[in-house]
């Protein structure tokens, strides 16, 4: 197992020892340094991390205030000088929590908890999503991110989106297992074109897939049913009043 962080701190000799550290640590790899969450922001916005080794106090935007930016964040470990920050870090959920000076047992013992957590999610068969789902700029594709993987997805053969917590099931015509991505629904929605509803609060549809509708119920395929949400109901009821022929 690797994974693959960014460190980022503004002082250079701090930058540096953590760098060290990373290398010295057999299951991570290194994957970019940065002197600013600027600079970090503008990493993420093209590559995938598993873990971030960020520093608090920094100009222009503080690790604390960048790490609440990230609408998908990886893994975090807090590093800084200033030992108030320990609550108000694990408040964002982070890892670990690494008060300076620190040597290379306390930096080995924050990679073994991110280990630990890699760990767990592979073992839950939960995707550790780094950044939200690339979305294209062409209406027919979008990529998502799932499994430390981009798969390119092509929207016509989504037949509907799942909400499961923080993530999304995407299923696929043809594929037994659905896509799971960290996403909101309300992303998702916002992305997808016209020819797809929200019918439920946990359910996103091709409308080109349905197969039946059957009173409170959208019937996918003989195994998928889908409930209809109160909220949604008079909206998809429009949608089936200008598709319906007959008395």
């Amino acid at each position: 197992m690797t994974i693959r962080c960014i460190a980022i701190d503004d002082e250079p000799l701090a930058l540096q020892q953590i760098v060290a550290y990373i290398k010295k640590v057999p299951f991570l790899e290194l994957a970019a340094q940065c002197q600013s969450a600027l600079e970090a922001r503008k990493f993420l916005s093209d590559n995938v991390v598993d873990a971030i080794f960020c520093d608090i106090n920094m100009p222009d935007l503080n690790g604390m205030d960048f790490v609440k930016t990230l609408s998908a964040p990886p893994m975090i470990v807090f590093t800084t000088a200033y030992s108030e920050y320990a609550v108000e870090g694990f408040k964002v959920n982070a890892v670990d929590y690494l008060l300076k000076p620190f040597g290379l047992q306390d930096f080995q013992r924050a990679a073994n908890r991110l280990k630990e957590r890699m760990e767990h999610y592979s073992a839950a068969d939960i995707p550790l999503s780094s950044l939200p789902p690339v979305l294209n700029s062409q209406d027919d594709t979008l990529f998502l991110k799932t499994d430390y993987r981009i798969i390119k997805v092509n929207i016509s053969d989504i037949r509907y989106v799942e909400a499961m917590s923080e993530y999304l099931k995407v299923w696929i015509e043809g594929e037994a297992k659905p896509i799971i991505t960290l996403l909101s629904m309300k992303k998702m929605e916002e992305r997808l074109p016209a020819n797809f509803m929200r019918i439920h609060r946990s359910y996103i549809i091709n409308l080109d897939k349905i197969q039946e509708v059957n009173k409170n119920r959208v019937i996918m395929d003989a195994d998928t049913y889908l409930p209809i949400g109160d909220l949604y109901k008079d909206a998809f009821q429009a949608y089936l009043d200008t598709k319906f022929l007959g008395k």
